[in-house]
């Protein structure tokens, strides 16, 4: 690290660079800690991509991460069920971004 006309440290290139390497390295191991966690059941679990990367990575809003959500889980959880909260929030997708009736 060099120093200004200041007398303060600044890092290069290389150095920052590195430095965002291993900040973003915790930052990941941080996020990976978390999603190995499943409170409730294990329904989560066996997904190459879970609901909650997929929903958050693609900014869906509430409802839409729902729907992947239940539509994701309802073999393995609740059947029927989850199939029927899925059309719920579909039709109030419906209903709120469209206008529209079902």
């Amino acid at each position: 690290m060099g120093t200004d006309e200041r007398g303060m440290t600044r890092e290069n290139h290389e150095q920052y660079m590195y430095r965002r390497n291993q900040e973003d390295k915790a930052i990941d191991k941080r996020k990976l800690k978390a999603l190995n966690k499943q409170v409730g059941g294990s329904h989560y679990k066996d997904f190459k991509i879970m609901p909650i990367e997929y929903i958050t990575q693609n900014k869906l809003d509430f409802c839409e991460g729902n729907i992947v959500k239940y539509i994701s889980r309802h073999e393995k959880k609740n059947g029927a069920e989850d199939i029927r909260k899925v059309i719920h929030y579909a039709e109030l997708i419906l209903q709120q971004k469209y206008g529209k009736d079902f």
